[in-house]
């Protein structure tokens, strides 16, 4: 099920750095990717903050730069 939204796009070497622990933490499942390149609105919000990881329900975010132990400390409070 899906619980959060991975804000990423194309080329971005932090993003993978980022989809790397997703992947090691087994969060994938939980993620939808999203490419910003396709909104103008995600766009100024996110363009220079990706990679982003938002909760659905509660938009609580975190932004790199992130390591294992914050990416579970949010994951957790969510």
């Amino acid at each position: 099920m899906t619980k959060y939204v991975f804000y990423t796009t194309e080329g971005c070497h932090l993003c993978e750095q980022a989809w790397e622990l997703i992947t090691v933490q087994g969060l994938v499942s939980e993620m939808t990717q999203v490419e910003i390149i396709h909104d103008e609105l995600d766009i100024a919000r996110y363009g220079i903050r990706i990679p982003v990881i938002k909760h659905i329900v509660t938009d609580r975010e975190i932004g790199w730069p992130f390591d294992s132990e914050e990416l579970a400390d949010f994951i957790a409070q969510n």
